[in-house]
């Protein structure tokens, strides 16, 4: 391996929204930065509250904000050196930007709610952000293994979950898996339940072997155009959109 990436990533609004008219809320955003280690990749989905007002909007700062951070901090510090309290200067640092839109809009941060799920990989391994819902599975690269290090949170009530605005604070979930990744697949609640096994805590190998393989044959690093266009027509198929009404954002990535 490079240490380099290749990925393929969409979005697509659910039926339900196409019905009413509302906004895709989710969004979704990846980049790899040299940093003092070697390459770093870094991808970030953020699903906005179904509730929330201006969840567009709020899923769309959470990701910009935090992939501009998180780039900032790995062009010049090693992935190792990241830590839980880091990461909340970071996700407060994204509090503060909506609450600043919030204040502009005359609206409350509540009305820009959104969950968040971020993998940072390198060479050595990866580490996970995660608040809410939506998931990440990573394929081990030395047991050829796809495990899920961050389960989807859910509340107490059905349908519930955290959310990066959550007064005082929200729920982190923030891990670091320091053996490497030779693939991976990070995905909104949208179709988390055709992708998991909610009984056993387990994801279903099968398809993200399946998903995952015409990126692992890309020999160029980068974002591939032709099979993140081909990514979105699965996401808006009738095969899925059958099965799930949500918004759905997938982003897949395989190390060269």
């Amino acid at each position: 391996m490079t240490g380099a990436w290749r990925w393929a990533g969409a979005r697509s609004k659910g039926t339900s929204h196409e019905k009413t008219g509302l906004p895709c809320q989710d969004y979704g955003c990846a980049s790899e930065v040299n940093g003092p280690a070697g390459p770093v990749f870094i991808a970030v989905v953020s699903d906005g509250a179904g509730s929330a007002l201006r969840a567009d909007i709020g899923s769309k700062i959470t990701s910009i904000t935090m992939l501009r951070i998180a780039k900032h901090f790995l062009s010049r510090s090693p992935r190792s050196e990241l830590g839980e309290e880091t990461t909340w200067e970071w996700l407060d640092a994204i509090r503060d930007r909506i609450n600043a839109e919030a204040g502009r809009l005359s609206l409350k941060p509540r009305d820009f709610a959104a969950t968040i799920i971020v993998i940072i990989a390198d060479s050595s391994g990866v580490t996970i952000i995660h608040v809410g819902d939506g998931a990440v599975v990573v394929k081990d690269a030395n047991s050829e293994t796809w495990s899920v290090p961050s389960w989807p949170y859910q509340g107490e009530y059905a349908s519930t979950t955290s959310f990066i605005t959550d007064d005082p604070q929200p729920r982190l979930d923030f891990v670091a898996v320091e053996r490497p990744i030779s693939a991976f697949a990070i995905f909104s609640d949208g179709i988390e339940r055709m992708v998991l096994d909610f009984a056993n805590r387990t994801p279903h190998a099968p398809f993200f072997e399946r998903m995952v393989k015409p990126v692992m044959a890309l020999s160029t690093p980068g974002r591939d155009a032709d099979l993140s266009k081909a990514l979105q027509s699965y996401l808006s198929s009738p095969a899925v959109c059958e099965r799930t009404d949500d918004d759905k954002t997938l982003i897949l990535g395989a190390a060269l």
